[in-house]
């Protein structure tokens, strides 16, 4: 089980910031454990956390990477098209409070708007944080038939045949990619992987 205090307090300790009052991580994983959650839950933002630690060499400015991931999915309706917006000023919002420098709290705003996944990252930042945002499609068989189970959880009120057919769409978007991992260490480590799953995935939903 992850420490998530300490995780937390490593996080600004990267950013050489004080702690914001305890309330804003309690608001946090309060966020990330509602009941609607299936796959965007603690379980994912562990995953991503301990990714980070693995390659958080890559990482030009690791603290805001890890902020960024704490915030990342932070708000989170599968009903509304502005997660990733809203969960960006969020995390905004308590940098500036905590006193970050606009410079970084911007960097950070535009971290977890390239979770979005509508364009290729373009700092070495924010290609790792996609990166581990999207290494679940690299994992374990195992691992990927769950998310796959989670994401259709997540999407329950969505009727079989146009879930399958918008599922498909979004994942064969990512198969049809040049390369669907930015950086090298995640490309050798999960490509191959993922491209295995993806296309398994297709072919179920066909």
């Amino acid at each position: 089980m992850m420490d998530w205090t300490s995780q937390w307090e490593t996080a600004w300790h990267d950013l050489g910031l004080p702690m914001p009052a305890s309330h804003v991580l309690a608001a946090l994983l309060s966020r990330w454990a509602e009941p609607h959650r299936k796959y965007h839950t603690l379980q994912h933002l562990e995953e991503c956390l301990a990714l980070f630690e693995s390659e958080r060499s890559l990482a030009e400015h690791p603290g805001e990477v890890a902020i960024a991931l704490w915030f990342h999915d932070a708000v989170y309706d599968t009903s509304r098209h502005d997660n990733e917006s809203a969960s960006a000023q969020w995390a905004r919002q308590v940098l500036l409070e905590a006193g970050a420098d606009v410079v970084v709290a911007d960097r950070v705003h535009g971290l977890i708007m390239a979770t979005r996944h509508s364009e290729v990252p373009s700092t070495p930042d924010a290609r790792l944080l996609v990166d581990i945002d999207l290494a679940i499609l690299g994992g374990e068989p195992a691992r990927f038939a769950e998310y796959e189970r989670q994401i259709r959880d997540e999407y329950g009120f969505v009727p079989e045949p146009v879930f399958r057919d918008k599922r498909a769409q979004i994942l064969r978007g990512f198969l049809q990619r040049p390369a669907i991992f930015a950086t090298q260490a995640f490309a050798g480590r999960f490509g191959q992987r993922a491209r295995a799953n993806l296309a398994r995935a297709i072919a179920q939903l066909a």
